[in-house]
Formats: C-alpha cells, structure tokens, sequence
C-alpha cells in the first residue's frame, strides 16, 4: 500500500493532476456555500418575519433537499441549457443544498435574538434594513456559523458526487481507481477530503471568533465573576490576639 502510494505520488504528472484537482474542488465547494448564504439569508428572514410564510418556505426547502444529488446533476443542463460537463451544473446544484440547509439555521437565528435588544434598536429609530443589518444578522451570527459548518462538509462530500458526470474535483480520482482497480488515487483523494474539510471547518471557526469578539470575552468575564464570588464567601480572617474590638 505505502509502495504505491510512493510510486503514484512520485509521478510529477500525477502530483500535477491531484494539485488540478483539489484547486477545482475547493472551487466547487466554496462557491455554492457563499451563493448558498447569500439565497437563505432572505428566506430565513421572510419565515422570521411573515409566519404564514413559515410553513411555504421551510416544505420547500426540506421538499428540495430531498432531491438525489446526482439526479439533480442531470436535471440541470436541461433547464439551465448548458452541457452536462459544465461546473455551473455542479455550482447550481449545491447551492440549492445550500439554501436548504441554511434556511432554518437563519430562521432560528433571527427567532432566537433578545427582544429586550430588537425593542432598544427600534426605539432608537433604526429601520428594518439597518436594524437587519447593524444588529440582528451580527448577533444571530453564532448559531449561523454553525450551520454554515455543517453545510460547508457537506458541500465538500456532495463535489465528489459530480465525478459521476465527469465534474466532481478530487472525486474523479475515485472513479480512476476504481476503474482501474487501482487504491492509490483512492487513499489520495480520501485524505486530501478529509484534510479539506478539516481546513474549511478550522476556518469558520476563526471567521466566527472574528465576527464576534464578544463570545470569547464572556467565557473571561465568567470567570472573573465566579472568583469574585468566592472571594467574597471567604470569612474574615481572624483578630490577632490583643487588638482592639
């Protein structure tokens, strides 16, 4: 096994293809995550804001993400008119997951936002836009991260589905070695996966650190309070012998 591995990996050519490969992977599993957010921000907003619409919205998206992958992949060049070859097949078709996956985490974001806060930004005259914009979307940002997360691997999976067609990244290195019975390109492609995303993952953690500097703060603040706490629960340390009362 190591031995192949070293003699696939040793073949510039091969290195040259893997490289191509992962360089398109990423490619299809980030664009449909940003087109994705970019749709079920608004979805999830109109099922927040319009509860009759709650219902419509969230079958539609559960009905859509019930679609086989790879069914959807041959759908597509027939309604969007391009060839079954094409990346914007793929794109498409995972950024409607995307959307699916993503509509609920909004609506519960948005659901979940202190009313107390909403009530202060109304009163100080900010419109809807901005209210969206300046306070609701920053702080539903946590719990959207993490559904952002879990979209993000499941973009990184479903690429390799494409490989069926002829477009699937690091996938196609799948069907090479199956058809040539062959686990070197296999072993590659499923690391180098793995490793994806693993590095996407780590990166919508920092991103969500970044975007909001007040979470890691709480955990301090926390802590600080507790040891206050128990500073102030001590009993006095007792009068050396001969003071005054």
């Amino acid at each position: 096994m190591i031995d192949e591995l070293v003699q696939y990996l040793g073949n510039w050519r091969n290195r040259e293809t893997v490289l191509e490969l992962l360089a398109v992977h990423i490619r299809l599993a980030l664009l449909p995550l940003l087109f994705g957010l970019l749709a079920a921000l608004p979805l999830g907003w109109m099922a927040h804001r319009y509860r009759p619409a709650r219902g419509v919205v969230l079958g539609a998206v559960n009905v859509l993400y019930t679609v086989p992958s790879l069914a959807l992949f041959v759908i597509l060049p027939g309604i969007l008119g391009t060839r079954i070859l094409d990346e914007i097949n793929v794109v498409v078709a995972l950024a409607l997951y995307t959307t699916a996956l993503l509509t609920r985490p909004v609506m519960d974001a948005l659901d979940a936002l202190p009313g107390h806060v909403l009530a202060a930004a109304v009163a100080m005259g900010y419109r809807p836009a901005r209210r969206f914009f300046t306070v609701e979307l920053p702080l539903a940002v946590p719990v959207l991260a993490a559904g952002v997360r879990v979209a993000s691997v499941s973009n990184i999976s479903l690429v390799s589905v494409g490989a069926l067609i002829g477009v699937g990244g690091l996938g196609q290195l799948f069907t090479q070695g199956f058809q040539e019975s062959y686990t070197a390109p296999i072993i590659v492609g499923i690391v180098l996966t793995l490793a994806l995303a693993l590095v996407f993952d780590v990166l919508l953690v920092l991103a969500n650190r970044l975007l909001t500097p007040w979470q890691s703060r709480r955990p301090e603040r926390a802590r600080r309070g507790r040891a206050e706490r128990r500073a102030g629960s001590r009993p006095a340390a007792a009068a050396p012998a001969g003071s005054q009362a």
